[in-house]
């Protein structure tokens, strides 16, 4: 299902905007990632036991994570194991292959991207995530897209703590021509929810997308009120919400394990962004995310713009990730 413009058509001669977007993204990690991956090969023509142990080594500084990188390495000795000689050259080809069974598996792909369903009107999304990671940018820009596509949305306020965070969302409403629903200060960001998705429905609004505090995952009393936002969701539309995304830095690499599994137990979460993937060489942790906790990335942002959100895919990310970074020619 094709999700507004975020998808392009594939071209041989332009590549999509997503994949563009990726590389752009993925620059540091890719340099990191080849650098070290020259040091493990330089000097060996097979892949054997000493090339496997420095394979493993160069994932997990790329934020793999030890548990998946030891999965992607017992992949691999299995496939040296059953060709017997496998040349130090095939061993980007079959990075790429097992890091993308990975990402893929156990996954209906067409359901994993954000399944933005306007049948169900108004599709509800809540957004969720610590301090500072990019939750409001991040809906202000899948806002952005939404409305360039032609759909009508309303945007929930629901960060009732912080009147800066308010103050963000309402000039994205404003600049895009979006309904806000907001609270005063301190009020109870249920309520805030609540009022959004009744707008929504009075509307008849396409799509409804609600901001929330910044919390840590430790904090208990704020993700049982998390908990609660879902619960008045639910009265005024029973599946809502249809979609709950986790928003997380990618610069926090492995950090962002511990704050995905937290958030997925209090609120059920269906997929995340990672934010700040261009300000990272920690781009390896949405293959650990994806193992560990089984929660899709739906999206990848680069930028401040609206449009540096771009769709995630795994055959994108695996090209873009080891895709040989270009050699600058001498003038």
């Amino acid at each position: 299902m094709a999700f507004l413009g975020l998808f392009s058509s594939k071209s041989k001669d332009q590549p999509p905007q997503e994949l563009e977007t990726l590389q752009r993204g993925l620059e540091k990690t890719k340099k990191g990632l080849f650098e070290r991956l020259s040091r493990v090969v330089i000097g060996k023509s097979k892949v054997d036991d000493a090339v496997l142990d420095q394979l493993e080594e160069v994932l997990i500084a790329s934020d793999v994570g030890v548990n998946t990188t030891l999965k992607i390495i017992e992949r691999i000795e299995r496939r040296v194991a059953r060709d017997k000689y496998v040349h130090t050259a095939e061993l980007q080809s079959l990075l790429r292959e097992e890091i993308e069974a990975l990402l893929r598996e156990g996954a209906n792909h067409e359901s994993e991207v954000i399944p933005i369903d306007f049948s169900k009107k108004p599709y509800v999304v809540l957004v969720v995530g610590v301090n500072g990671v990019g939750k409001t940018t991040t809906i202000g820009k899948l806002a952005a897209q939404l409305k360039e596509a032609g759909k009508s949305v309303v945007l929930g306020a629901a960060d009732a703590f912080r009147a800066a965070a308010v103050e963000q969302l309402t000039i994205w409403a404003n600049r895009l021509g979006a309904e806000i629903v907001t609270g005063q200060q301190n009020s109870d960001p249920a309520s805030v929810a609540h009022k959004t998705v009744a707008r929504a429905l009075e509307i008849n609004a396409d799509v409804c997308i609600v901001d929330t505090a910044g919390r840590l995952q430790t904090q208990k009393n704020l993700m049982n009120e998390l908990e609660k936002i879902r619960r008045v969701m639910g009265k005024l539309i029973p599946e809502a919400p249809h979609e709950v995304i986790l928003i997380l830095d990618a610069t926090t690499g492995q950090n962002g394990i511990s704050q995905a599994k937290h958030f997925t137990d209090a609120v059920k979460c269906t997929g995340l962004v990672l934010a700040k993937l261009d300000g990272t060489a920690k781009g390896g942790v949405a293959v650990a995310i994806r193992k560990q906790i089984g929660l899709p990335v739906k999206f990848i942002g680069v930028g401040e713009g609206a449009n540096d959100l771009s769709l995630f895919d795994p055959n994108d990310y695996v090209e873009a990730l080891l895709e040989e970074p270009a050699v600058a020619e001498n003038v």
